[in-house]
């Protein structure tokens, strides 16, 4: 199976940080679906590399939770579920909130400029109903905020709780593609209000906003959540 979202790895950085580098960025985008087992040989061949630098990535990510290991040595994207989902959203909201409001006292005229040009960027995907960019750039316009927070350690707590939520991230992005290629998805307007928010140094209203685009993820995850468990369940037999 090729794996055309990775590319070779530079050369301008080591082989095996390259390589951790982009699983890393694929899996937290949701780029891999749930369950989904990656095999040392097929990265191996994807990035042009040996099995060393993928076997190290590999465990990086394991420890990072990221992956799980499988019997062969090769790895497997978690699978997803209701209690996963809604752990993962309640850390994401106590960190994510307080990293507004740190943004919201912190961040420059500068940053304030950006966060609304990313914010734009996104709808702009959205309307061209190009799913990887508005992704990309969803991710690219939080990051940009939280960055600014100020705090180093918040933003690497909030990034692996990010690279976590890749599996549900992937789903999500499932349910999206069809309705943007028919014109009917319709971005939230939570980001609106968040760079609203921080231009005007409204700490609460910010993590209000924050915590409503994240509430209504959650939402929509549950569901599919609660499908997906339903889908998989064996039928048992009506008895005669």
């Amino acid at each position: 199976m090729a794996i055309d979202f990775l590319e070779p790895v530079s050369s301008r950085s080591t082989i095996q940080d390259g390589v951790y580098r982009q699983l890393r960025h694929a899996l937290m985008s949701g780029h891999f679906e749930p369950g989904q087992t990656l095999t040392i040989a097929v990265l191996a061949e994807t990035f042009r590399t040996s099995h060393m630098p993928v076997r190290e990535a590999l465990r990086r990510l394991t420890a990072e939770n990221a992956l799980v290991v499988v019997a062969s040595g090769s790895a497997k994207v978690p699978t997803v579920s209701l209690a996963g989902l809604n752990d993962l959203c309640l850390t994401r909201i106590s960190l994510e909130t307080l990293a507004v409001k740190l943004a919201a006292a912190r961040s420059t005229a500068e940053d304030r400029r950006r966060f609304a040009a990313l914010m734009l960027e996104h709808e702009d995907a959205a309307a061209e109903r190009n799913l990887a960019r508005m992704l990309a750039q969803n991710q690219e316009f939080h990051f940009a905020i939280y960055d600014s927070c100020g705090s180093a350690v918040v933003v690497q707590f909030i990034q692996t709780l990010w690279l976590r939520f890749g599996p549900y991230m992937r789903m999500l992005s499932n349910y999206i593609e069809p309705l943007l290629i028919t014109g009917s998805y319709t971005p939230s307007s939570h980001h609106r209000h968040l760079v609203a928010a921080i231009e005007a140094g409204d700490a609460r209203a910010a993590a209000k906003a924050v915590k409503g685009d994240i509430e209504t993820t959650q939402d929509l995850l549950r569901r599919l959540c609660r499908e997906e468990v339903g889908n998989s369940t064996p039928k048992r037999k009506k008895k005669r």
